[in-house]
């Protein structure tokens, strides 16, 4: 079962990222990044419109639905497993999304160092509206 024993980028459990809507390569509220997951869907980000137009600018947009991968389109304020390379693009590109630290894959280091992550950490309140 993926998740089970992966780290989070703190080196302690990996936390839930979000379940509204539900993320995760396996669309099970984690970060977790089996073998399937080549992209590394690895870092839990919050949504900025700033990021969502970027992405969307690069060629990944996250705004519209996509309902046959499961995939709700998403809005300012949802949390979302990002893949590791786009969220490096994007805070090379000055506009990364804050990031839940507690629920980001250590794998995700293997793309993006820790102090970049840690430049946008957040810690997500229960409702995440309040950061709209």
């Amino acid at each position: 079962m993926p998740g089970v024993d992966e780290l989070n980028v703190l080196g302690g459990p990996l936390e839930p990222c979000g379940t509204d809507p539900m993320t995760g390569f396996y669309r099970d509220g984690s970060c977790s990044c089996g073998p399937q997951d080549i992209g590394l869907h690895a870092v839990c980000a919050v949504m900025t419109a700033e990021f969502l137009e970027h992405q969307r600018a690069i060629g990944n947009d996250l705004s519209t639905p996509m309902p046959d991968y499961r995939f709700p389109g998403l809005l300012p304020g949802d949390r979302w497993c990002v893949v590791a390379a786009r969220w490096l693009q994007a805070y090379e590109a000055g506009v990364a999304a804050p990031v839940v630290l507690a629920s980001t894959n250590a794998r995700a280091l293997e793309l993006v160092p820790l102090e970049y992550l840690d430049e946008h950490a957040v810690d997500v309140p229960g409702d995440p509206s309040s950061l709209l």
